[in-house]
């Protein structure tokens, strides 16, 4: 099929009542952009709601949308992945569903791309309307300790709406992890990125799909994928702990010595309880590495497809991502010049037959 000149990924989860509208705009905005050259591809990340019912109508109306269905809810990132698997646009566009990005900036994030040279044009939050001041402030410092403690820089108030060369996405699909933070694997990749600052709006509709508990597993995996910070923690703080022992071992033995050791259990109970929560400290920190090899070893498919709706013909994925393995033709050995010569296998003996003994008459 003919690659089109931009491809607009969008994953959804629970987004029935934003669909529509975001059909139009996000329509709208691509052909000011390139006229009729471009595709819609809708992820529908397991949704509770009307969103694939939907996502079917629409793509029976307009040949330019195709939807994806995965098997159950896979998550955001991985939501993510299966429709940049499943684009064919020489640019690509991450936009979410519930429209706090606008898509009505995709022309002026081209003409940025252009202008620029650059191979990834990433959106930055100035302000950030219809958001808590506790959501606010937690990605801030979010933003804020990543930058610290990874070894990747990656921008600071930046989430997943960006516009992306063929050749960055194409860097970005051939990382295989499961765990996947999207934001600071494109950092990682490199080539030429440069930052679109704008406003983000409030919801559409609905609600946010990342309560506290799933905003904490999402930052742990962007510490853990990419930095081994808490692990050198770990290290000084054992390190430290190992000499203020040192020196309570010393005072503890001075004062054996001299008889003036303190009686009582309060001092002792102190260090045990401090000591005992470093180390389970610790432990809970090696286990979230260790629970990241567990997870990666599996090797286990990113995502599992039910269902796609739409013009599909010629993509070169339907089904899952797993990471491309090169199988070597087979190679053709050289027939021997002449066989040698191969000696009949030897018949089989029989047994001899014993004749019983003759019984007399």
């Amino acid at each position: 099929m003919k690659r089109p000149a931009l491809s607009i990924v969008v994953p959804c989860y629970n987004e029935a009542a934003c669909l529509d509208i975001l059909h139009a705009r996000v329509s709208a905005a691509a052909k000011a952009a390139v006229g009729e050259d471009y595709e819609i591809v809708l992820v529908n990340d397991g949704s509770k709601d009307a969103s694939w019912p939907t996502m079917q109508r629409l793509a029976a109306a307009d040949p330019h949308l195709v939807a994806i269905n995965l098997s159950r809810n896979h998550g955001h990132q991985l939501a993510l992945t299966a429709g940049l698997d499943l684009c064919c646009g020489a640019q690509i566009m991450i936009i979410d569903a519930d429209l706090q990005d606008p898509p009505e900036l995709l022309a002026d994030m081209r003409a940025t791309m252009i202008a620029e040279q650059a191979d990834v044009v990433y959106a930055v939050r100035r302000k950030r309307e219809g958001e808590s001041v506790f959501k606010k402030l937690t990605a801030a410092i979010f933003y804020r300790v990543l930058d610290r403690v990874t070894d990747t820089p990656i921008p600071l108030d930046t989430g997943d709406f960006r516009l992306m060369s063929r050749r960055a996405l194409d860097a970005f699909l051939s990382l295989p992890e499961q765990a996947r933070f999207i934001r600071g694997m494109v950092a990682w990749i490199g080539f030429r990125q440069v930052p679109y600052l704008y406003d983000r709006a409030e919801r559409h509709a609905g609600e946010t799909k990342y309560p506290l508990a799933k905003m904490i597993r999402f930052a742990l995996d962007a510490v853990t994928g990419f930095s081994t910070a808490p692990l050198r923690f770990a290290s000084h703080v054992g390190l430290a702990l190992t000499g203020a022992s040192l020196l309570l071992f010393v005072y503890i033995a001075i004062g054996f010595f001299t008889g003036t050791a303190v009686q009582g259990w309060t001092s002792t109970m102190l260090v045990v309880v401090l000591l005992g929560a470093v180390q389970m400290f610790v432990l809970g920190m090696i286990g979230e590495y260790l629970g990241r090899l567990y997870v990666e070893s599996k090797r286990r498919p990113l995502y599992l497809v039910a269902d796609v709706a739409g013009p599909v013909q010629g993509r070169a994925t339907l089904g899952y991502r797993a990471e491309p393995v090169a199988i070597a033709a087979p190679v053709a050995l050289p027939e021997p010049a002449s066989k040698p010569a191969t000696k009949p296998a030897p018949a089989a003996r029989r047994k001899p037959r014993i004749k019983p003994p003759a019984t007399p008459a």
